[in-house]
């Protein structure tokens, strides 16, 4: 199903939000190497709060972007892992992930830049 996602209703605008999430980008890098406890993705992903990350991890199971996976044992052990279609996902968003380590000098230099030119005008 294609759409339009310049669309507010377009179902692709409402998984683009998803993927574009700051929270579902991590959470996605996070698992690139493999399976997962909930308390180890909230070690690795810092900052992420419980609620947000349970609510987070909810979503992405529903899109099938992460199969999780709970053990029948005492205490309880939940697992989550990419699917194929998460592992898809893994693909583009290292490439952001290696463009925003190789561009952060010239962002951080021209947020510099603009910051001091407005301070300058504001004064």
């Amino acid at each position: 199903m294609l759409g339009n996602p310049y669309d507010r209703d377009c179902p692709t605008r409402q998984l683009l939000d998803r993927i574009g999430d700051q929270w579902t980008v991590l959470i996605v890098g996070a698992l690139v190497d493999g399976p997962l406890r909930f308390t180890e993705i909230g070690k690795r992903v810092e900052g992420i709060s419980q609620k947000v990350l349970t609510q987070t991890l909810r979503s992405l199971v529903r899109d099938g972007i992460l199969i999780r996976t709970a053990y029948p044992v005492i205490p309880p052990k939940v697992e989550y892992e990419l699917t194929q279609l998460g592992r898809n996902l893994a693909e583009p968003l290292e490439l952001l992930d290696r463009w925003a380590r190789r561009n952060m000098d010239q962002v951080t230099a021209a947020r510099a830049a603009y910051d001091a030119e407005n301070a300058a005008t504001a004064s």
